[in-house]
């Protein structure tokens, strides 16, 4: 049998990452339409082919960001997305973090399993340095997420991010290569 090399960038036991692509705008909308009560108020991926594309094209066009599908193994179900968002270079060496888990992967460690492929490819191939995590108090999952992945508590951000019209509280989490190496 020949062998095919994996889309996928890092793969752990359950999961594999791989870099967003526009084919895969069916797939993701459907999740994020399904995913709507689970996802609100905390964040609103597209639902549309449109806002898919858009949403996809800064992921994958824009080099302060960088966006990837957690995809489960066995069948190549997209289970969720994590991107690096406002990537610095030079003495920073920076990203911020935003992600999500669509409804039928939640609360089975996938997101967790990917969240750290993710912060593996980001301190090795993408040479950061840091990355951060910005979640609101009420966000209890998210904190659980950032908590378990190794991150650190390092403050509270009144009036933060605009998110659903409105100007929102964020807990500041963060990790280096440091912590990790260490961990």
């Amino acid at each position: 049998m020949p062998h095919t090399a994996s889309r996928h960038l890092a793969e752990g036991p359950r999961v594999g990452i791989r870099h967003f692509t526009y084919e895969d705008g069916p797939e993701f909308t459907a999740r994020a339409r399904e995913s709507k009560d689970l996802h609100h108020p905390w964040l609103f991926p597209p639902v549309t082919e449109e806002a898919y594309a858009a949403y996809a094209g800064h992921l994958i066009e824009d080099p302060t960001k960088a966006g990837f599908l957690v995809c489960e193994k066995d069948g190549g179900a997209i289970a969720g997305f994590i991107n690096i968002n406002n990537i610095v270079g030079g003495g920073f060496q920076c990203g911020a973090l935003g992600y999500g888990v669509f409804a039928h992967a939640a609360g089975r460690g996938l997101m967790r399993e990917g969240l750290d492929l993710v912060i593996g490819h980001a301190f090795g191939a993408m040479r950061l340095h840091r990355l951060e995590i910005n979640a609101q108090p009420g966000n209890a999952a998210s904190i659980a997420l950032a908590r378990g992945a190794g991150f650190r508590l390092e403050g509270f951000s009144p009036d933060m991010i605009y998110i659903d019209g409105a100007w929102r509280d964020h807990e500041r989490w963060a990790i280096t290569a440091e912590m990790r190496a260490s961990g």
